[in-house]
């Protein structure tokens, strides 16, 4: 009959030396064991081994209740390291400085463990997500504009995309209109006032200079007068609105005039020939007349002041007048 036999069996629990030695168990009768099964024997029987040596160097002292994730590593190692196999790492974590024995991530020109590469900023981990690089540091694409995208003058807000760069500052393309209507600029550009930027038609609407006669903004060519400016077209005559051939004007409240308008304005046309008076002047009557103009209707002899008589808006000498009308 095959011969009844005893093994220890391999358990944790069988190296504790707090816990008292299995009780043998009754094996029942097995064929010769193959060269796997025997492998197996003596792998456990080594791993028991190990194990025992552990508890006894450890015997007398007191154990973590919960061992570290870097003992249990650092212990897996030596037990593979005792058995004859090597696990050698793939090199050393750039963020923990650890040896790195499963995944590798490589980036920066260094390696890391896949959950140890993440962001400078927010600790986000950056393996499965596009990252921005800076100094040698890592960002996620949030922290990275945040912190070091230039921002818009307008909302202050990082501009990721497009940049406009105007007036010594950055801003978003959309975000660059004029300060006043609120429009984008076109192919006509912009103009600059105090720091801001206007369109064309509303920076001279608002800054030029007006126009003394129309009131409109003078762009280009333009007349100095009267203590402003004006269109050269617009500088005429307020009354006939003639222009000024002569290059002379004469000036009546702020506004020009040619010589007759002038003198008609100020009632200095003379009342025989319809001219300005502008030397020696007779007034008669209310009127204003040259000398040589100051003559009788009839006879049209020189008048003398004093010695004329009028008639119906006409002027007579004293003969004259006892011959028509005594």
């Amino acid at each position: 009959p095959p011969a009844l036999g005893w093994k220890p069996q391999h358990s944790l629990l069988s190296t504790m030396p707090s816990n008292p030695m299995p009780d043998p168990q009754l094996l029942l009768p097995s064929p010769p064991p193959t060269v796997a099964a025997r492998q197996l024997d003596e792998l456990l029987a080594d791993l028991g081994h190990t194990q025992s040596k552990l508890v006894a160097a450890g015997q007398g002292t007191s154990m973590p209740a919960e061992p570290s994730l870097d003992n249990m590593l650092g212990s897996l190692t030596q037990d593979l390291q005792e058995l004859g196999i090597t696990a050698a790492p793939a090199g050393v974590c750039a963020a923990c400085h650890k040896p790195i024995a499963g995944k590798v991530l490589t980036a920066l020109g260094k390696i890391w463990h896949p959950e140890h590469f993440a962001c400078d900023r927010c600790g986000q981990e950056l393996g499965s997500q596009p990252f921005f690089e800076r100094g040698g540091h890592a960002y996620c694409e949030e922290d990275y504009h945040q912190a070091f995208s230039p921002r818009c003058a307008y909302c202050a807000s990082p501009i990721r995309e497009k940049v406009l760069t105007a007036l010594d500052q950055t801003w978003h393309p959309e975000h660059f209109f004029c300060a006043h209507c609120g429009k984008v600029f076109g192919d006509d550009g912009f103009h600059e006032r105090n720091g801001k930027p206007y369109c064309r038609q509303d920076f001279l609407a608002m800054f030029a200079p007006k126009c003394q006669g129309c009131e409109r903004p003078v762009t280009a060519n333009y007349l100095s007068a009267l203590q402003g400016v004006w269109h050269p077209e617009c500088f005429v005559c307020a009354e006939c609105l003639s222009s000024f051939a002569s290059g002379s004007f004469f000036e009546l409240e702020g506004r020009p005039y040619c010589e007759l308008h002038f003198h008609q304005r100020q009632g200095s046309i003379c009342h025989g020939c319809g001219r300005p008076v502008t030397g020696r002047c007779i007034t008669a009557a209310g009127r204003k007349y040259h000398p040589e103009h100051f003559i009788c209707a009839y006879c049209l002899g020189q008048l003398q002041k004093g010695t004329f008589r009028e008639r119906g808006n006409k002027m007579y000498c004293q003969a004259c007048d006892k011959k028509l009308f005594l």
